[in-house]
C-alpha cells in the first residue's frame, strides 16, 4: 500500500504495483505491438490496464481487469481464444472488448500482470503471430522486472 497526501492535507491510499513503475515503458511496448499487428494491445498489472494502444485506449485504460482475466493470470498459462468457446471480457463490468490472447507476466514465480491482444465480438482474431508476440513480450517484461 502506498500512502500519499493531497493539496488539502487529506490522505490517499493506493495499492502498490510493481508494474505501475513501468507505465511509460509498457505504453511504448503496446504502441509497437499495435503498429506491428494492427491489433489492440494491452498490458495490465494484477488489477487494472496500465497501458493500451489502439482504438480502445479510452475505454480500457485504468479499468479494473475482469475475473476471467484474473483467472488466466493465476493459471500462469498463455490463453488463446478458440472458435466456439465462451468469449472472455478484458474489464470488469463490460464485455465491449474481449480477450483474443493473453500471456501472464511472471517474475521469480510471481504473476505481475498480463500482455493481451484484444478485439470485439465481431473482430476477435486468432493469430499464431500474436500468440508468440504476447508470449515474448510477457517473458521480456518478467525478466526485466527481475533485474
Amino acid at each position: 500500500l502506498e500512502i500519499y497526501t493531497d493539496k488539502d492535507g487529506g490522505v490517499i491510499f493506493k495499492k502498490y504495483s510493481l508494474m505501475g513503475g513501468l507505465g511509460d515503458f509498457a505504453g511504448q511496448m503496446c504502441e509497437t505491438l499495435n503498429k506491428t499487428t494492427g491489433e489492440i494491445a494491452v498490458i495490465t498489472d494484477r488489477d487494472s490496464c496500465i497501458a493500451v494502444a489502439g482504438a480502445a485506449r479510452r475505454e480500457l485504460m485504468d479499468k479494473q481487469v475482469s475475473s476471467a482475466l484474473e483467472d488466466i493470470m493465476e493459471g500462469r498459462q498463455i490463453y488463446q481464444y478458440q472458435e466456439g468457446e465462451a468469449q472472455l471480457p478484458v474489464c470488469q463490468g463490460s464485455d465491449a472488448y474481449l480477450i483474443s490472447c493473453a500471456a501472464p507476466i511472471l517474475s521469480e514465480g510471481d504473476v505481475l500482470g498480463c500482455v493481451l491482444f484484444v478485439g470485439n465480438g465481431r473482430e476477435l482474431k486468432v493469430s499464431e503471430t500474436n500468440y508468440k508476440l504476447a508470449q515474448t513480450i510477457a517473458g521480456f517484461l518478467g525478466r526485466h522486472m527481475e533485474s
